[in-house]
């Protein structure tokens, strides 16, 4: 088989070597003549999968896609030609929701309020949405839902109206793009919505960049009347209106969910579906190559408050590494891009072990450690 893979997801060769050649590529910069020959093509999101790219293709027998949107591939070409598909649902959830937890630590910090005492929207609850949820309630953080589709679907949760996203002190997306239907999330976040905002609340975006409309938000921000901003996705990337940088509190390229453990949660999740279409028993996971984090395990002597929070999150993942480095590339050529590629590793929470002392009473903690994501020792897990 020929199995053509983006250059950027993670244990590429390693998984697939195992079913013949593995070809890599540029996914912002291949072309139909390229994969033409590719029986397996396996991509990330910055690759349009359609006619274009696969009309000199007549042999392909499968497309994956190593993340949890699917708004750049052409479904109904693939159904149309018989071609099967796979994505990887939730396989970076995770890790945006700590991005989001980083963020917003950060900003308590500098503006000086009490996380615990904010209300935050939610807008997106699917996979992505639910995590970040069940990271901030970890904490004690006063969270709503919005999410018409799934309410409408049956889903039991408790869901708000539009109003209440507009009221919330944060408001964070996480929604698919969709350009039509009574959901639709283009431009979601028009200059009608966004003029309803004040800059005493917090907007973050790290979902797609054109669930915002970042022309209505750069006219409200040189009118200083936006909320504070966090921006990890932005319109027509890579070529983005560097002229929104001055305004954003906190910008990044499209980064919030590529921790090195949910990349590599991506691509295993397209292994098991190959697998699973060529009747093959799964050998491989991401423990065979993955390595341990480098920091590992943290002794605890005192009692676990919100105090221990920022500064345990942070040893794990600091945004204002990434945001930092984003103003200093982005100017430079190809510069959002190659910050994506060379991206400097960062894991999850859960690679670090937080070990206790015996004498402390873990049941008096207000806050949930292992739902917030990190790994509790034994003694810890014993004493709950």
């Amino acid at each position: 088989m020929q199995i053509y893979i983006d250059e950027n997801i993670p244990y590429g060769i390693d998984f697939f070597k195992g079913f013949g050649d593995v070809i890599t590529f540029s996914g912002r910069d291949v072309t139909a003549e390229q994969i033409k020959s590719a029986d397996v093509l396996l991509v990330r999101s910055i690759t349009q999968v359609n006619e274009s790219l696969l009309k000199l293709n007549q042999q392909i027998k499968f497309v994956g896609t190593a993340t949890i949107g699917t708004d750049h591939i052409d479904l109904e070409y693939l159904d149309k030609r018989g071609i099967k598909f796979s994505s990887a649902p939730g396989c970076n959830k995770i890790s945006v929701a700590e991005y989001v937890l980083s963020a917003l630590l950060i900003l308590s910090e500098k503006q000086q309020f009490n996380l615990t005492e904010k209300t935050v929207a939610i807008v997106g609850a699917g996979n992505t949405g639910s995590a970040v949820y069940k990271v901030l309630t970890a904490m004690g953080v006063a969270c709503k839902l919005y999410d018409p589709p799934l309410r409408n679907s049956g889903d039991p949760r408790q869901f708000c109206d539009f109003s209440d996203v507009l009221a919330a002190d944060i408001i964070t997306l996480h929604v698919p793009k969709t350009l039509q239907g009574e959901f639709k999330t283009y431009h979601l976040f028009n200059h009608d919505v966004l003029s309803q905002l004040s800059p005493e609340q917090v907007l973050i975006n790290a979902s797609r960049g054109e669930v915002v409309d970042n022309a209505a938000l750069l006219i409200l921000a040189t009118q200083a009347k936006t909320p504070t901003l966090v921006l990890d996705v932005w319109e027509n990337e890579p070529d983005i209106n560097k002229a929104l940088l001055p305004f954003v509190e906190l910008a990044t390229p499209h980064i919030a969910g590529y921790s090195l453990d949910g990349k590599v949660r991506g691509t295993e999740m397209l292994y098991h579906s190959l697998c699973k279409l060529l009747s093959k028993t799964p050998s491989l996971s991401s423990h065979d190559f993955i390595d341990s984090a480098n920091i590992q395990e943290i002794l605890l002597n005192d009692d676990l408050t919100l105090d221990l929070v920022k500064p345990l999150v942070h040893l794990i993942y600091d945004v204002r590494r990434d945001d930092a480095l984003f103003r200093k590339k982005v100017h430079e050529t190809n510069g959002f891009d190659q910050m994506r590629k060379n991206y400097i590793e960062r894991r999850e929470l859960s690679t670090l072990t937080l070990n206790f002392s015996a004498k402390m009473d873990h049941t008096l903690s207000a806050i949930d450690w292992q739902q917030l994501g990190f790994t509790l020792s034994n003694k810890m897990k014993d004493n709950k």
